[in-house]
């Protein structure tokens, strides 16, 4: 992925209703609009018949009616579903070395679906011999916290006789994430502000054989910051007339808690760029403008968040999706 980091000057720039019953909403129409799509799925190998699900939690559905599950769609068939406070499955009994392609979508109280997610391809790891040696325990497992809602944690390789396929990553006894076993390091996102945390990592091999779990590790997100969040965030992709290069046009309203003259840009959960205004940090509108490079067809989730006053930063912005090409 091609990235500019750009900075600089910013360019100028009564009625009420009874609640319904069950299917129906408020003034008793029955309630048909489709809840939000998520936002944000990843899909990763675990094992050889194992992958683990990820998605962004959704707030609420575009009419206001309550999320009630998600369902997890393997090549559009429904193969799991989980309550709205979960945003994760293990996805089981799948063979080795196999294409997967997986999808997630809301279900409101009411029964409407949203449209699915975008796809996630993954492809399981190959089974080994007979394995039941499990890694070794992953060593020492340090992190700090990142503003108020983020935390970095980052630990010491296990080893294993075939190899390391995935690292488990566990608050208190909760698996909240996984990362892939050539990996040492995770960003987590969505913590609560101010709040005491206790983190853990485990290895597991191809033949699902867990490690003993890391030294726990133990953090504090920052109090302050959760709340200011870039407004009206958009998200375009254009093509250059010239260069034949891809360009991602982004534009938001500043929070109202006061003019902020940096920003962070992430695609895909990973942060890529900052965007400083310096002085003449906008009032009204901003935009800008990140170079992404030739290749056509890529599709980035991209968020912003702005840096604070207090220097922490401030809440991630709407999630857009852009496609290159499209």
């Amino acid at each position: 992925m091609s990235v500019s980091r750009t900075t600089g000057p910013w360019p100028a720039v009564l009625l009420s209703c009874s609640v319904a019953l069950l299917a129906l909403t408020a003034c008793g129409s029955e309630d048909e609009r489709p809840p939000a799509t998520p936002t944000g799925v990843t899909a990763q190998s675990s094992s050889a018949t194992t992958v683990h699900v990820m998605w962004r939690r959704v707030k609420a559905a575009k009419d206001g009616e309550a999320v009630d599950a998600y369902e997890v769609l393997q090549a559009g068939k429904k193969v799991k579903e989980v309550d709205a406070d979960r945003t994760m499955v293990d996805i089981v009994g799948l063979d080795p070395s196999s294409d997967y392609v997986f999808t997630v979508r809301t279900r409101d109280a009411a029964g409407n679906h949203s449209t699915p997610s975008r796809k996630v391809a993954v492809t399981t790891v190959a089974a080994l011999a007979e394995d039941d040696e499990p890694p070794t325990r992953p060593g020492t497992l340090r992190g700090k916290a990142d503003g108020s809602r983020t935390v970095s944690l980052s630990w010491t390789a296990s080893m294993d006789d075939q190899r390391v396929v995935s690292y488990e990553i566990y608050q208190g006894d909760a698996k909240t994430h996984t990362v892939d076993g050539e990996k040492t390091r995770a960003v987590l996102k969505g913590l609560h502000p101010g709040d005491d945390y206790v983190f853990t990592v485990r290895a597991r091999d191809a033949a699902d054989n867990l490690s003993p779990a890391s030294a726990p590790l133990r953090l504090s997100t920052a109090r302050g910051g959760g709340g200011a969040e870039a407004e009206d965030f958009r998200a375009t992709v254009r093509k250059g007339t010239k260069d034949k290069a891809y360009y991602l046009e982004l534009s938001w309203t500043p929070p109202k808690d006061g003019l902020m003259a940096e920003y962070q840009v992430y695609l895909d959960e990973v942060f890529v760029t900052t965007l400083a205004g310096g002085d003449d940090a906008p009032g009204k509108r901003a935009r800008h403008t990140v170079a992404l490079g030739p290749e056509g067809g890529k599709t980035y989730d991209v968020r912003i968040r702005p840096r604070l006053p207090d220097g922490t930063w401030g809440a991630f912005s709407t999630e857009r999706t852009v496609t290159t090409g499209s």
